[in-house]
């Protein structure tokens, strides 16, 4: 998976969202994550490095609280 790679998820209701890989993060034992955004369902997913998504919720959320931190701190200021 790389930057701006696209994944289509389709939910349980059959509805079908284009997701773009919008960070890669990688852990302290050096596996890799996806960071996921949908503008159409503005919702963010994490995904392992083969595009399946995480199960452990609580891991998804601190791979994403984590992104999302970094995101804002590399962000250029405003004036």
């Amino acid at each position: 998976m790389e930057l701006r790679d696209t994944l289509v998820i389709e939910t349980t209701d059959g509805r079908k969202d284009d997701y773009e890989i919008v960070g890669l993060v990688e852990d302290d034992e050096h596996n890799s994550f996806a960071v996921a955004y949908s503008e159409a369902a503005d919702q963010f997913i994490v995904t392992d490095d083969n595009g399946k998504l995480l199960e452990d919720d609580a891991l998804a959320q601190e791979i994403l609280d984590d992104f999302l931190i970094l995101a804002e701190e590399s962000a250029p200021e405003e004036n």
